[in-house]
């Protein structure tokens, strides 16, 4: 019972910050797919016969953050089927990309398009989230000085989306490193330690185009590089989370050696169809 309220406490406590940060609508809309995110994982394990703990949740002040680092779910054991592997960590982000894109559009549906602003912060794009934008509106955003200027849910989802996104990373033990682990065996040791690698170069890429774009829009060097620093630290932060992760040098668990089945193989491919549909490469930026 006391296990119980230890989650049940962890989940009340992310829903006042995040209620902190946002408000009902945006605290609402992040718990719920949150919940269907961890759950995704928790409901599959159990499935499996996998030991897996409830998920805990992870309150965090709002002035420093949304409100929440999301949430973990304990494992007694790592899952060396790579069959089961991969249902496991795939269930969550497909979850929570369940609830997060019908939220994204209903929110959107009751979000404004209006100018933009000089002190505005921009959300990124992503290929999914252009599309639903045009869905809604009929047109590109943000585009001739308008943006979507978003409803909390709106907000909201488009952060479930975002952490989606850095979940399916196929590096570490990220899910989509469960899923790539799953797809690759021991071979995915090698291919995370060249992502990783290459996330900060992604970085210092997008930095450097960030900063030739405000240059040619009149900005002064200090300025660019303020500008270009909104492309560099995600991918600087993203390092420095899977740096921390590695666990006596090593990625991921090893697993064995019976490959996923063709089906799996084919939804495999999906995730990675799916990761390439909701990156984000600039998560916010200012107005030029």
């Amino acid at each position: 019972m006391k296990q119980y309220a230890i989650h049940v406490g962890l989940f009340l406590a992310a829903c006042v910050t995040t209620y902190w940060h946002g408000g009902v609508a945006f605290a609402a809309t992040l718990m719920g797919i949150l919940v269907c995110h961890e759950f995704g994982h928790y409901i599959v394990g159990r499935i499996h016969g996998v030991p897996v703990s409830l998920p805990y949740f992870i309150p965090l002040p709002p002035q420093i953050s949304l409100g929440t680092l999301g949430a973990v779910i304990k494992m007694d054991s790592p899952i060396t089927d790579r069959n089961k592997l991969f249902d496991v960590g795939a269930a969550g982000p497909v979850a929570g990309l369940v609830a997060a894109i019908p939220l994204l559009v209903i929110g959107l549906s009751l979000s404004d398009v209006a100018p933009m602003k000089p002190e505005d912060m921009i959300e990124g794009n992503s290929i999914l989230y252009a599309l639903l934008k045009y869905a809604v509106f009929g047109r590109w955003l943000p585009a001739d000085g308008v943006d979507v200027q978003l409803h909390p849910m709106a907000v909201a989802a488009w952060v479930g989306l975002l952490v989606t996104m850095i979940n399916l990373m196929p590096i570490g033990q990220l899910d989509g490193g469960h899923v790539a682990r799953a797809a690759l065996g021991q071979a995915h040791e090698t291919w995370s330690r060249r992502l990783h690698v290459a996330l900060p170069i992604i970085g210092l890429a997008t930095g450097g185009v960030m900063f030739g774009v405000a240059q040619r829009a009149g900005k002064d060097a200090l300025d660019a590089l303020n500008y270009a620093r909104h492309g560099v630290m995600p991918w600087m932060v993203w390092t420095l989370l899977l740096w921390l992760l590695r666990r006596g040098g090593e990625y991921h668990p090893p697993v064995g050696d019976v490959p996923l089945d063709r089906a799996r193989r084919w939804r495999a491919v999906g995730m990675l169809v799916i990761y390439l549909a909701i990156v984000t490469p600039v998560p916010w930026r200012p107005v030029l």
